[in-house]
């Protein structure tokens, strides 16, 4: 027994024609949406310039073309000065102002040895960024599990820890030191809290995502057997999630190496108050000498943060066995 199937003139049968015409309306609809998205995104960044320009007394758009002008006046006399204000070299222009003073920031070591100014600056800036993934990742780590559905099972416990996130991670890194320069003074101090507060709610977030991605057999096996809450959490969520938790880490400090920077600006320390204060003063040389600097400390750190979380991050996932 044979069966015909009847075919039009485009080589198509009648089932084919269906399933076609559905294709080009499931085309047409995508690309209406994609229209309408488009348009609303470009209706939101005109109103958003607008306003932008309305609230600046109109002078957004009137200032636009002079955009550029700060870059081409804002240059050292001697491209050679960028060079010795980054390594506190004396100048031939020193006029007695600070302009061309650049040992004044000197650390002395051994003798004659010196740290140049910036890099103890950059020294610190990278301190407090370091010290404040450290605090906010163990704190993270700590919290996450009582936050984490599939291991807490208390919905008031769970409903306070992702309340406590949401608040330490709702206020920028600079908004906090704002505050906390107000209590500690101005320095270092307030910069690690303010960045510290700001890690513990991003990755504790991140961190019971995590947890409850996990693979619950082992926890399973574990309650069979009567291991209590915290066994559980030892031996059957913590080396599925270790890596991870690695990985986000050292992505983060990343991130607090930029927001140090910034929080440097409003009294944090580090190299973010020299820079606020050479360009407030009108010190070309020294402000490109620090940008120069920021630049290739933040590749610095991305390469071998990026490094060490390829060789951290597999290290532990062949340890655990994931």
């Amino acid at each position: 027994m044979s069966t015909t199937t009847d075919h039009g003139p485009d080589g198509l049968s009648d089932a084919g024609r269906i399933v076609h015409r559905h294709y080009r309306q499931l085309v047409r609809t995508r690309r209406l949406y994609t229209i309408l998205a488009i348009g609303a995104l470009i209706a939101v960044l005109v109103g958003a310039l607008w306003f932008a320009d309305a609230s600046n007394a109109g002078k957004f758009f009137e200032r636009l073309p002079y955009f550029f002008d700060f870059f081409i006046h804002f240059l050292p006399d001697d491209p050679l000065e960028i060079f010795r204000a980054m390594f506190d070299l004396a100048s031939p222009y020193a006029d007695g102002s600070q302009k061309y003073d650049y040992p004044e920031g000197r650390l002395y070591l051994f003798g004659d040895f010196y740290l140049p100014e910036y890099f103890y600056q950059l020294l610190v800036t990278i301190n407090i960024a370091v010290l404040a993934t450290l605090l906010g990742a163990a704190l993270g780590f700590s919290l996450c599990f009582f936050a984490a559905s599939n291991i807490t099972g208390s919905r008031p416990v769970r409903f306070l820890v992702r309340r406590l996130f949401e608040l330490l991670r709702a206020f920028p890194e600079i908004v906090i030191a704002g505050l906390l320069v107000a209590i500690f003074s101005i320095g270092p101090i307030g910069a690690i809290a303010a960045v510290a507060i700001h890690t513990i709610g991003a990755l504790g977030k991140m961190f019971y995502e995590v947890v409850e991605n996990a693979d619950m057999k082992p926890d399973e096996g574990l309650q069979a057997v009567g291991g209590n809450w915290f066994e559980r959490v030892r031996y059957g969520i913590v080396p599925q999630v270790m890596p991870n938790f690695i990985s986000y880490a050292l992505l983060r400090t990343e991130i607090n190496v930029r927001a140090s920077t910034i929080i440097g600006a409003v009294g944090g320390g580090g190299i973010g108050e020299i820079f606020r204060r050479t360009l407030s003063n009108d010190h070309p040389a020294k402000t490109y000498a620090i940008i120069i600097l920021l630049f290739l400390t933040i590749i610095a750190i991305d390469w071998v943060s990026g490094y060490l979380r390829k060789r951290l991050v597999g290290t532990a996932a062949f340890q655990f066995g994931v």
